[in-house]
């Protein structure tokens, strides 16, 4: 009996022996994983438990003191509700533990991943929250870290060469090796300028010109600075106000002239200046007791629909399409832009539009409600590309639609693709028809996939959409996705994928340049993207 108890106890610490390697190992390989390093404007944020992603999600989730401490927001957790309260420079969030909608300002929106409680922690998403608070949010898979920036932050980039000056003629910026194009977005302060430059006009120029000096190294050479982000302007006009992104306050004056700066630097640099306009979105949210009183929304709200929880003007009041053109008339005759452009903001490509009434009154063709739709937009950009070309004709007249015009499943002359989404069914642009009759000068299709993502291959697209401007005396430039590098998305997970799109776009003698996607997300310098892009380039 001894002997059995000693037997068994020997095979008891044998067997423990033998697993014990093993399951040091194992522990070994688990905490050895790669974590995730947060930072921001290039400072790493600390935090005493270790972010994490929702599987199948990909939401990372942080916790709470990591929004406080670490982003310098006020926070409240209330236990009985369950709720978090996050406040900073004018920005409110609140979200609820297993609510899948939270309120941000007042408005319901969506989210992907709620608030979690783990080992008694809050634990928040933070991509939510940090683009709420203003900020951008850059995920690098490789790395396994997430890069939060103010709109103030500009990464220390190499010193450019010394550049040639550009020959002065009417002071417009030239255009001698193709363009290659960044867009600056202002709405939301994600580019320029920064909320922490609000009533400080030195700093905002300073911003301003540290950008265009980054940019400039980086061999661009055109810039498409968005002027009209909503039923506004970044410029003293006698129509719509002020942006509030320039001071905090819609309609408040910010005490000079900025787009009359911006011009005049980015023509010392020789670069291009495109006055970007934000055409029908009248605001971003839906609150109007924040909007001056010159706002359209305030002095026509007979004009305006509410869709996905933003204030849009309606296309189909031809009132309202003239008032638009108006705005854009005003700074073309005002100002020494070399071109305007439109983006992709026509009706709102989800969600439900109600302009039943509208169209029962001006359908006066007895067209389907689809086919009116597409005509209200279509005649908007014809009238709006005769106006600008009979008051200025050196102006280019270009527009920046979705990648996919239509799928070859819906129509035999579509791409070869299979998008959720289309510039013709979904936002009522029927760009084919803008090509041929040459209403516009350019289009600058948004292909913002890899050449492996099959539903939308970037290949097939740009070998469309080359097909597409043909002949027709149109230019194209492709709208360019480097906000991608480093994202989980098929294809975006090296540099050199932006590289051999831009190789790829030589094969067409109509593929005049590439417009990037967006400013910031160039000077981030994702996956070292600056000098390969430099290289190519200079090459």
């Amino acid at each position: 009996m001894r002997f059995w108890k000693f037997h068994k106890w020997m095979i008891l610490a044998l067997v423990f022996v033998l697993f014990l390697p093993v399951t040091s190992r194992s522990v070994q390989a688990e905490t050895s994983k790669q974590s995730i390093s947060i930072s921001l404007d290039g400072d790493k944020i600390s935090s005493d438990v270790a972010p994490y992603i929702i599987p199948k999600v990909y939401v990372t989730m942080v916790p709470l003191r990591v929004i406080s401490e670490g982003l310098g927001a006020s926070v409240e957790w209330q236990q009985t509700t369950k709720t978090v309260k996050i406040n900073r420079d004018g920005s409110s969030m609140s979200l609820v533990s297993g609510k899948k909608t939270a309120l941000v300002n007042g408005n319901t929106v969506a989210l992907d991943a709620s608030v979690q409680i783990k080992n008694g922690r809050i634990m928040v998403p933070l991509r939510f929250i940090g683009e709420n608070l203003g900020l951008q949010v850059i995920w690098n898979q490789s790395a396994q870290s997430i890069a939060l920036l103010s709109g103030s932050y500009i990464p220390n980039l190499p010193n450019p060469a010394e550049p040639s000056q550009p020959d002065p003629g009417n002071g417009n910026g030239q255009q001698t090796q193709g363009l290659h194009g960044a867009w600056i977005s202002t709405v939301s302060n994600l580019d320029w300028p920064s909320t922490k430059s609000f009533g400080k006009v030195d700093q905002q120029k300073q911003e301003f010109i540290s950008l265009l000096d980054k940019l400039q190294a980086m061999d661009i050479n055109a810039l498409f600075v968005q002027v009209r982000p909503a039923g506004d302007a970044l410029y003293p006009s006698d129509l719509v106000p002020w942006s509030r992104y320039l001071t905090g306050t819609q309609g408040k004056d910010p005490g000079y002239d900025p787009l009359e700066f911006m011009i005049e630097e980015a023509h010392k640099r020789g670069m291009q200046f495109h006055a970007w306009f934000n055409p029908f979105r009248a605001s971003m949210d839906t609150v109007t007791t924040k909007l001056a009183a010159n706002h359209v929304a305030i002095e026509h709200p007979d004009w305006i629909v509410t869709a996905n929880n933003q204030l849009i003007i309606n296309p189909g009041i031809p009132e309202a399409r003239q008032h638009i053109i108006d705005t854009v008339m005003e700074v073309v005759n005002k100002y020494n832009i070399d071109g305007v452009h439109l983006d992709d903001y026509f009706y709102p490509s989800g969600g439900t539009f109600n302009d039943n009434s509208t169209y029962k009154t001006y359908n006066t063709s007895g067209l389907s409600q689809a086919d009116w739709r597409r005509d209200n937009v279509s005649q908007f950009v014809q009238q709006l590309g005769k106006s600008i070309h009979a008051s200025k004709p050196s102006v280019e007249f270009g527009i920046s639609p979705f990648g996919v015009w239509r799928n070859k499943a819906t129509d035999v002359t579509g791409s070869d693709t299979k998008a959720g989404v289309t510039a013709y069914d979904s936002m009522y642009a029927d760009v084919r028809t803008w090509i041929q009759n040459k209403w516009i000068d350019y289009v600058a299709p948004q292909i913002y996939w890899s050449m492996s993502f099959k539903i939308a291959q970037y290949d097939k697209l740009v070998d469309w959409w080359a097909g597409e401007v043909a002949g027709t005396g149109v230019d194209l430039y492709i709208g360019q996705a480097p906000y991608k590098l480093g994202t989980t998305e098929a294809g975006w997970q090296s540099s050199q994928e932006i590289i051999n799109q831009l190789k790829y776009n030589e094969k067409y003698a109509d593929i005049k340049g590439s417009i990037f996607f967006r400013a910031t997300h160039l000077i981030n310098n994702p996956l070292g993207l600056i000098p390969a892009l430099t290289a190519f380039y200079q090459q």
